[in-house]
């Protein structure tokens, strides 16, 4: 059996048994989450909240930002607290000291340690009791409890609300006045926050550990770290090992093939263009629009870090708060990449067989129209949905949905999801005779449409939740999103593009690059599928979730420690022969993607991996510095090289501005790394330690991110965030000054017999 035929059927066999798995937990998750109650009641028969209130609390949440303002059981915004974790400890003080007057007529706070002990036992006692009655589905809580219900709500419609005293609270959270402006709505989301933290606390039916497996960490109320946190840890770092030494093993072993001679000029140089393929060329353009569009959503959603209700003085958030910021910045942050490299995609399909099938570029054109409809419709939509503007149902369908990456309306997700495949339809249709001719890049191709054809297909996941289904159940289908499209099927599709490229610059067999790409493939998933649960530890879901998520997770990193090779191999390829140099650049983004996987996919995800790490770490800091150097070093670098190899066939000859490429490309990536190194993972880190001291509630609060130390660490971002946004300014600058660039003298009469050739054909 040949090694190629092995390999096809690995990836067949991780494929099938990863989603067996992943979908039998998934069962397990709707049958185990926090049960929505059809009542809340006190032990006196008072009814405190209905169960519709707390699924239209869920809906209200959403529509007010939900995950860009805040975060709930960990996931969302850093700038305003973890609702969940603020409420339950609130709530613990609120009780303690009710009883503390009651018994000894005097605040908990000055209480004797013994005295202390004896309320914070009984407050446990309490709280951590599962009074959920599957017979009539109500949950009954304590009088004393229902009165904190009562303090909290009225708190809280202060915060969102307009209460004067609140003022420099809502500043710092960068919360504008009135964000819920009707008084049932805000009630209503009172329900939705007691309800999430109710899991947090009240153990599952059988056990001793909470519904969030009693996270966020809080002593007060008995959320302590369990064993099962440090058992799955101490697994997950010794199958990293095992991993490491089996990868190091097979690598030695592998005996590599002799390299192709490489030719003497540039084969892509030679081959035509369709015109579809220069139809694409608005794409690249629109990425570049998008880019300084997200740059600046992302400048001035920093800014709101040190001056929450403005931007330099300016009244920013009367029109443009936090929430709308941050949610542009993290939408166009995938619209722009997934853009750049569905648009190499269209320009690969044809640039493989040099025709276009009938249609070819009207599709082009009307999918990219499509997109900016896409694009700056949910937008709209957003906006409106925050302001307050949409009923429910409405923002549902045409708003915001409330969930980070995946914030944009039903209606645009199902638009988009139409797209995708109108996409595939337009990859396959040209590459189908050619994979009929049973050529040497028959299985690459094949792989090609293989991952293109799951970027189509699992976007679809984020159709799977309703408007008001289960917040456990909602974020099992948010990670396939997030996880398995952007982090998993992207990379295939990205790794076979890469490989394709080489292949027809004649760097590489195609044979080898069919190997290595099914290798690739086959190692990353093994990990990668079943790694999205180490996402879901803490987000109601029963405790296999965690003992998988941190086995596999762990594998994800495994690959990565033969990125020095990898990045060794790509600069051995730019300088293989003289022709190469006018590919320096974006084989250089190959090798920062190569870099920014080791250290932000690797070392930075790794560090917040583990269970017990992210016992501590979930919704800190920690968890944005992997976002920024994951997001954008890995795919962000990729989109830009891949766009770059796009722009080089398509602008063939003419003279690039090689200095501003380079100051693009150091200033990017110097200022990648200063913006984390001086800002969000100290911060990050000092949240860590306040986490593990005083616990999540404290980590998050703003007394704790108030200090002055903090905000200096905030201002310190500044310097990183600059020097970035001058770098992709500098690259879009490039990109648009393609256009009028001069050409070699040769290059117009070649363009003017190219369009003669095809014309002819």
């Amino acid at each position: 059996m040949s090694k190629e035929r092995k390999l096809w059927i690995a990836f067949l066999l991780v494929m099938s048994v990863s989603f067996a798995i992943l979908g039998y937990y998934g069962f397990e998750i709707y049958q185990k989450a926090p049960p929505l109650p059809e009542q809340i009641v006190t032990t006196e028969g008072e009814v405190v909240f209905e169960g519709q209130d707390i699924k239209d609390g869920q809906n209200v949440w959403q529509s007010m930002g939900g995950q860009e303002v805040g975060s709930i059981w960990g996931h969302g915004a850093y700038q305003a607290p973890d609702w969940t974790a603020d409420w339950l400890h609130r709530e613990a003080l609120f009780i303690l000291n009710e009883w503390s007057e009651e018994d000894y007529a005097k605040p908990y706070e000055e209480l004797e340690s013994e005295k202390q002990a004896l309320l914070e036992r009984r407050l446990q006692v309490e709280l951590r009791e599962n009074t959920y009655d599957e017979a009539d589905g109500s949950i009954t809580i304590s009088p004393m409890r229902a009165k904190a219900v009562r303090f909290l709500s009225n708190y809280y419609r202060g915060l969102f609300m307009e209460n004067p005293e609140l003022d420099e609270l809502r500043n710092y959270y960068a919360i504008p006045p009135n964000s819920i402006k009707d008084e049932t709505r805000m009630q209503q989301m009172s329900g939705f926050f007691f309800w999430a933290t109710w899991a947090t606390v009240t153990e599952r039916p059988g056990s001793d550990v909470s519904y969030t497996h009693n996270w966020p960490p809080d002593e007060l109320v008995g959320n302590k770290a369990t064993g099962d946190l440090l058992i799955w840890t101490g697994f997950s770092i010794i199958l990293l090992l095992v991993g490491i030494a089996l990868m190091i093993f097979y690598h030695a072993k592998m005996k590599e093939e002799e390299e192709p001679e490489k030719p003497v000029e540039d084969p892509l140089m030679k081959q035509t263009i369709t015109p579809s393929m220069q139809a694409v060329k608005k794409y690249m353009w629109i990425v570049c629009v998008l880019i300084l569009i997200q740059v600046t959503f992302g400048v001035i959603t920093a800014h709101f870090g040190v001056e929450g209700d403005g931007f330099y003085g300016l009244d920013l958030a009367e029109i443009l708060p936090y929430s709308i910021s941050r949610t542009w910045h993290v939408q166009l942050g995938i619209l722009w990449v997934a853009t750049a490299w569905l648009g190499t995609g269209l320009y690969m399909a044809p640039a493989v067989s040099g025709r276009d099938p009938k249609f070819q570029k009207f599709g082009v054109n009307f999918l990219f129209v499509c997109l900016l409809v896409i694009v700056f419709g949910s937008m709209a939509g957003q906006w409106m949905g925050i302001m307050q503007k949409l009923g429910l149902a409405e923002n549902f369908w045409f708003g915001h949905q409330g969930y980070e990456y995946v914030d944009l309306g039903r209606f645009w997700q199902i638009f988009l999801f139409v797209g995708l495949f109108v996409w595939l339809a337009l990859m396959v249709r040209p590459l189908l005779p050619v994979i009929r001719q049973r050529t040497s890049e028959r299985n690459l191709l094949i792989m090609f449409l293989v991952s293109s054809a799951a970027i189509a297909l699992f976007y679809g996941a984020g159709l799977m939740w309703g408007r008001q289904t289960n917040l456990a159940i909602a974020e099992y289908w948010r990670w396939w999103v997030v996880h398995l499209w952007v982090e998993g099927f992207f990379e295939v599709f990205a790794t076979v593009v890469s490989a394709f490229l080489f292949v027809r610059l004649g760097l590489l067999r195609t044979n080898t690059a069919t190997l290595s790409v099914l290798l690739a493939t086959v190692i990353f998933l093994s990990g990668g599928i079943l790694g999205t649960f180490h996402h879901l530890y803490f987000s109601g879901t029963p405790t296999a979730v965690m003992a998988l998520g941190a086995t596999f997770s762990a594998l994800e990193v495994v690959p990565l420690v033969l990125i020095g090779y990898e990045v060794y191999e790509n600069y051995k390829l730019s300088k293989a022969t003289e022709w190469l140099k006018d590919y320096k650049w974006p084989i250089y983004c190959l090798i920062a993607v190569a870099f920014w996987n080791f250290l932000g996919a690797g070392i930075f995800g790794f560090i917040i991996n583990p269970p017990i790490a992210l016992y501590y770490m979930q919704g800190l800091n920690t968890t944005a510095v992997h976002a920024h150097t994951a997001l954008f070093g890995v795919y962000g670098f990729l989109g830009i090289g891949l766009m770059l190899f796009v722009l080089r066939s398509l602008y063939r000859k003419q003279i690039w501005n090689d200095k501003l490429l380079s100051f693009s490309f150091w200033s990017i990536n110097i200022g990648l790394i200063l913006m984390v190194l001086l800002s969000v993972l100290p911060i990050g880190l000092l949240q860590t330690v306040a986490s593990v001291n005083e616990g999540m509630w404290y980590a998050r609060s703003a007394e704790f991110m108030q200090q002055p130390g903090m905000d200096t660490l905030r201002w310190m971002r500044a310097i990183g965030d600059t020097i970035f946004a001058i770098g992709l300014f500098a690259f879009v600058w490039f990109v648009f000054s393609l256009n009028s660039s001069k050409r070699l003298p040769e290059e117009k009469k070649e363009a003017k017999v190219r369009e003669e050739e095809y014309a002819e054909v």
